[in-house]
């Protein structure tokens, strides 16, 4: 193809400012190359920024420290039981071989500060090679004010993540927050975080600086872009991959409203976010029914992922889901717009909730993973309508744990009534007829789920026996952690529909992070990462964190990948060996 007229030059363009977009400019910025990164929104953070910032990365040097020690043949094995063949064995070792390098690389160059939990155990805890701890890390919490009036350029977090309209908090925060009048530690922990909130919005802050989850990775990873004198540019879309002699040479752009052509003389790295809001890709990929119930930035249409099959690249294949699944329930406002609520890890595992099909019955362990349990959704509806499904709880649950955007402590749900968001009934019969599914079998479900509850033992689906089950439950329930009775009326149902958290299917990469053509040859100068490369998980989900920890991870090795074929050019022109 003819070379076009460049507008500018640099060693190596990003497109996509999350996590692996930002991993891969920094390292090769690190690295001694020029950098450009660009991004289609007016807000750095993508996806990252509204995550709940877990990292999996095992075999990172404070596993010990936390008290689990790991092993890469302990770490490899617990692979093969969860992935498996879903993933190229070799994209799998080149993840678990450089994760922990990656962790050392960031603490040693960059902003990025990463906690490894001490508890928080793999999903399939009870499979060989399972860690109950280690493997996952936290990102540090940030000052948002070290950002100065850049702050307002970091993607804000979901709402559901904030509370008083603007202030993170994380699991142990709520905890203490539910706990103000019981607890002088919960008092003073929430007073503190209170104060501070406060303190920024009289400041003028458009919101709470105490930046947690996976704000707090996007704002550190963004902190360190500032740092380095990396050029970005917002609102600048990607509108094409230049090849030159069948090399991927530069980007054609769409920059402060002019066609841009960046020359990108090492590579490019596309990483846009995956393709959840695509309509199209999502047909051809998902399972249906599907629908537009994804968590992930409705900014994450696929583009980056047409571009390059456009430019000869193709989609990875043998994968066992094409995206990581999560129940979402969804709040219609009067005004038109859409809340959509994820059910992670807050309340399914507790004890006192049940979820049914659209017979009423049970379908699933209610405290199994959010993938787990929206494959159980569809494994369900192959022979009972389960899309939606439907959580299930009574007064004295809600009123402790709260469900979905329904909060707990007798605050206001009317309005979520009258959405059709909650529904709430005096008895199980009539609350199963409101629902349209058979009352009858929701009351004769519950029985059953009481009964199991006061023996302590879920014979039917195992809610709370795993460690996983019981580190999301209640500790001070017996029991069993996770079940308990629903007895106490009124009750109460959310609808959840089969969401995602964000892509597994995507371009098929080496384990250089190279986008692979038809014959599985690397094209020059195109890379990939975060949720535009092929998921190395193959669409399983073995732990928290296995989204951004391989995102981080391709991100560092394209970006030295870049850097090494720069000292590589320079020695070859220079004269040195």
């Amino acid at each position: 193809m003819t070379t076009p007229a460049w507008d500018a030059e640099y060693d190596v363009v990003v497109v996509g400012a999350g996590a692996g977009g930002m991993a891969a400019a920094l390292t090769a910025k690190i690295e001694g190359c020029s950098v450009l990164l660009v991004e289609k929104t007016d807000r750095v953070g993508g996806s990252t920024a509204v995550s709940g910032g877990a990292v999996w990365a095992p075999l990172n040097a404070q596993s010990a420290r936390v008290g689990h020690p790991d092993t890469f043949e302990k770490a490899w094995t617990y692979m093969r039981n969860t992935v498996g063949d879903a993933a190229p064995a070799g994209m799998q070792q080149a993840f678990l071989r450089q994760g922990a390098g990656m962790v050392d690389y960031f603490e040693k160059n960059t902003a990025v500060r990463l906690v490894a939990r001490s508890y928080s155990p793999d999903y399939y805890p009870d499979r060989d090679g399972a860690a109950l701890g280690g493997r996952s890390l936290d990102p540090a919490m940030f000052d948002g004010r070290e950002l100065g009036p850049k702050f307002k350029e970091l993607r804000d977090p979901l709402p559901e993540f904030m509370v008083l309209g603007g202030m993170m908090i994380t699991m142990t925060d709520a905890k203490h927050l539910l706990a103000v009048t019981r607890s002088f530690t919960s008092w003073r922990e929430g007073v503190k975080l209170v104060l501070r909130y406060f303190s920024d919005r009289l400041r003028g802050y458009h919101r709470g600086t105490r930046v947690v989850l996976g704000n707090a990775l996007a704002a550190r990873l963004f902190k360190s872009v500032i740092d380095r004198g990396i050029p970005y540019w917002l609102d600048t879309p990607l509108q094409k991959l230049h090849l030159v002699d069948g090399a991927v040479a530069g980007v054609a752009l769409l920059h402060e409203g002019k066609a841009t052509n960046v020359k990108a003389r090492r590579g490019v790295v596309v990483a846009t976010g995956g393709f959840p809001w695509s309509e199209a890709l999502r047909g051809e990929q998902y399972p249906q029914p599907t629908g537009p119930w994804s968590m992930s930035p409705q900014d994450n249409r696929g583009e980056g992922i047409a571009l390059a099959r456009d430019a000869g690249a193709v989609m990875g294949q043998g994968h066992t889901n094409p995206a990581f699944w999560a129940p979402v329930s969804i709040l219609e406002r009067a005004d038109g717009t859409v809340v959509r609520y994820p059910h992670l890890v807050w309340d399914r595992a507790k004890p006192g909730l049940m979820a049914v099909n659209g017979a009423g019955r049970r379908f699933v362990n209610e405290s199994t993973s959010y993938h787990e349990f929206v494959r159980g959704m569809y494994r369900s509806h192959e022979t009972v309508p389960t899309l939606p499904a439907y959580l299930v709880c009574d007064h004295d649950f809600m009123e402790k744990w709260g469900m979905g955007l329904a909060l707990p402590g007798g605050r206001p749900r009317d309005h979520l009534l009258k959405a059709g968001y909650l529904h709430k009934a005096e008895t199980l019969r009539a609350l199963g007829d409101a629902l349209g599914i058979d009352g009858a079998a929701l009351e004769a479900s519950a029985a059953r789920f009481n009964a199991q509850a006061e023996q302590g033992r879920d014979d039917d689906f195992g809610k709370g026996s795993t460690e996983y089950n019981r580190y999301l439950g209640d500790a001070e329930h017996a029991p069993n952690a996770c079940l308990g009775a629903l007895r106490k009326a009124p009750f109460y149902a959310v609808k959840v529909y089969a969401g995602d958290i964000g892509t597994a299917v995507g371009i098929a990469c080496n384990e250089q992070a190279q986008a692979l053509d038809a014959a599985g040859r690397p094209i020059p100068g195109l890379y990939m990462a975060g949720n535009d490369m092929h998921s190395v998980m193959g669409g399983e989900y073995p732990a928290p964190g296995i989204t951004l920890g391989p995102a981080l991870t391709f991100g560092w090795i394209a970006g030295r990948q870049l850097a090494q074929a720069a000292v590589n050019n320079d020695r070859s022109t220079s004269g040195h060996p």
